[in-house]
């Protein structure tokens, strides 16, 4: 009896320590956050603001892809829909920076809801070309559509404003674009807590038995594509706003490849994979190229080793795939155990 209650007393405070490590870490984060603005430089701001937009499109697609198991490469697409409806309210009607944002992910949904139809008959491999397929369909409306996308010169975009201050520069949208995606990634980790999540989840394990238990496949399916459809969306309008012109060309298929390897390299199925992987996305290919412009070469030799970036890239994504499926918040949970066991190993 005293040894269980050892025990329960034990499991007791450890969950208290986790808690209070826990919430220490979001203290971190949250200065972390508010303090990077005012000790980073320009070009640090660009890569956190576009850090942020690539987080949202990412948490999205985990949604679709790590969550309910339905692979789609049609992210970038979805994101163009958003970015053209913020782009044409910006331009025609000035509506409010947050209404727009709100417009164009709803508009991706109705898109991601149409892209969906086929899951109901077709998955894996199928389900990726049939995403591949919607992705030509909308990329040749965004070329011919002229009254709307402007074709090929496509739409440029008014900084956004909000309460007559305008968010013209990295710093300023940093303080924009950083808020949304936290609300967005709180919002898709609670999601998981609720019943519709946990139906996303039994469709990924194994849809034919969640159907079995009375799961309505189509409903969550078209569901799951219509919220990851509404984060890329909105990301999408975020990246209007940040490069303030959108074109056809804004957004190719290697684009939705990007977040699809976000998803893998960070670890399917996870909040924290989906953030991790869409930092390594974007952290690596800048750090690549800061690491050849340090190195004393000449032009042409810079020249001549640009494409070793890609290869290097490509290599690293390679080897996660191999030496570490889980991704990145794996190899996070393994450094977090070790130093949490560290002073108690023999």
């Amino acid at each position: 009896m005293r040894i269980g209650t050892a025990r329960s007393s034990y499991r007791h405070d450890e969950s208290l320590f986790d808690s209070r490590t826990q919430h220490g870490w979001l203290a971190v984060l949250a200065v972390a956050l508010l303090g990077f603005p005012f000790l980073a430089d320009e070009y640090w701001l660009y890569l956190a603001c576009l850090v942020a937009i690539n987080i949202a499109s990412t948490t999205g697609l985990n949604i679709l892809t790590g969550y309910t198991g339905l692979v789609s490469l049609g992210q970038a697409a979805f994101m163009g829909i958003g970015a053209y409806t913020v782009a044409a309210l910006e331009q025609k009607l000035g509506t409010p920076v947050l209404l727009n944002l709100l417009a164009g992910g709803f508009v991706a949904m109705l898109g991601g809801l149409v892209v969906g139809l086929p899951s109901l008959r077709v998955k894996g491999l199928y389900l990726a070309i049939a995403t591949i397929a919607a992705s030509v369909v909308l990329h040749f409306v965004f070329a011919n559509w002229h009254a709307v996308t402007g074709g090929h010169s496509g739409i440029t975009v008014a900084p956004a404003e909000i309460l007559g201050v305008s968010f013209d520069t990295s710093f300023r949208l940093y303080w924009l674009f950083v808020p949304i995606t936290i609300l967005m990634v709180l919002g898709a980790a609670n999601l998981f807590r609720t019943r519709i999540g946990r139906a996303f989840i039994a469709i990924r394990d194994r849809d034919i038995s969640a159907e079995v238990l009375g799961i309505p496949l189509l409903r969550y399916k078209l569901l799951s594509f219509g919220l990851s459809s509404f984060y890329a969306g909105v990301a999408g309008g975020m990246w209007a706003y940040f490069f303030r012109v959108v074109t056809p060309e804004s957004f190719p298929l290697i684009m939705s490849i990007f977040f699809l390897a976000a998803v893998i390299v960070g670890g399917m199925g996870t909040i924290l994979g989906a953030i991790l992987g869409a930092i390594f996305m974007t952290m690596v290919p800048e750090a690549l190229k800061l690491i050849v412009g340090w190195l004393p070469l000449s032009a042409d030799a810079t020249l001549i080793l640009s494409p070793v970036r890609t290869i290097v890239f490509g290599a690293l994504i390679v080897g996660f795939l191999v030496f570490e499926p889980l991704g990145l918040q794996e190899i996070w949970r393994r450094i977090r155990r070790f130093f949490h066991l560290w002073p108690f190993r023999a």
